[in-house]
């Protein structure tokens, strides 16, 4: 019989996700799955006293999935993990091709396949005393890129993904350039930069920005968003771009790793949750999560 536990977010999906965690459990019963429900507390690591576990199942948004995976990589642990999304966007969820039913996403775990899957590092380079932090989906800087993280929880239970709207809209406002310069594995250039994405997935705020990003490829997609003499002019930049339309104020490139070094103190964001100081090392970890996948999933 595996071990597993279901690391459940009460505040996910506007609280739904807490009255359907009997059910979710009942699934995993009926295979003979040793499944024990625990409610998150962000402010320790649920793995304590729990490394012997073989399957993780996390039940929330990306910030739920990035909290699990930190502490998993914390520990040096290797379980198997399953994702019900249960939050408002669920990047990460969709690029694995999760349904977003819950008793339904469960089922899809329990007939599922654990697949490698790349997961990102990020790291301060200027203090080896901070611990890495990890992503699944994205790191980002910028315009609009901590807007998840400046959203109130309030206002996402209220309005959903409109939420993120309302908070980007004041981001707008104060949007600078960041004097970048940026090493990948094949150059090193500057760059004035209005927003950096660095992707994993394909994904943000469930919009297809990075649509030949692959989890499972070892290198990152990543978009760099030069400013332009007025903003409005850069947000156009950036929605030619996802229309398909190539613009020469973004910069694509494909790397398995780069440094980032600004002289400004910016905010990162990595799933949505803070992230870490510059100058940061970005590193793709090939194949470093195991990850449930539903059968059906043709991988990228």
């Amino acid at each position: 019989m595996r071990r597993a536990i279901l690391l459940y977010n009460t505040q996910a999906g506007r609280g739904k996700i807490e009255r359907k965690i009997v059910q979710i459990v009942n699934v995993f019963h009926e295979v003979d799955c040793d499944m024990t429900p625990v409610p998150i507390d962000f402010e320790k690591n649920p793995f304590d006293g729990r490394e012997d576990v073989d399957l993780v199942v996390v039940a929330g948004g990306d910030g739920t999935v990035n909290y699990a995976v930190n502490a998993l990589m914390q520990k040096g642990l290797k379980a198997a993990i399953g994702v019900i999304p249960a939050g408002t966007a669920n990047d990460f969820a969709g690029a694995i091709g999760m349904s977003r039913n819950p008793i339904e996403a469960a089922r899809q775990i329990i007939a599922g396949v654990v697949e490698s899957i790349d997961c990102g590092k990020v790291e301060q380079l200027d203090n080896a005393d901070v611990e890495p932090v990890y992503f699944v989906n994205i790191f980002s800087f910028g315009i609009f890129t901590t807007t998840s993280q400046h959203t109130p929880e309030e206002l996402k239970h209220r309005i959903g993904r409109m939420a993120y709207g309302v908070a980007a809209f004041d981001e707008l406002r104060r949007a600078h350039a960041i004097p970048l310069t940026i090493t990948t594995d094949a150059e090193t250039f500057y760059y004035p930069t209005l927003m950096g994405l660095v992707f994993n997935g394909e994904t943000a705020g469930r919009l297809p920005i990075a649509r030949k990003s692959s989890l499972r490829d070892g290198v990152f997609d990543c978009l760099f968003l030069r400013k332009r003499d007025t903003r409005f002019q850069s947000a156009m930049d950036m929605l030619l771009y996802m229309m398909g339309i190539r613009t020469r104020a973004v910069k694509y490139l494909r790397t398995s790793q780069l440094m980032l070094v600004t002289p400004l103190n910016e905010d990162t964001d990595v799933d949505g949750q803070r992230g870490g100081q510059f100058p940061i090392k970005v590193s793709c970890l090939h194949g470093a999560l195991n990850v449930v996948c539903p059968r059906e999933d043709v991988a990228k």
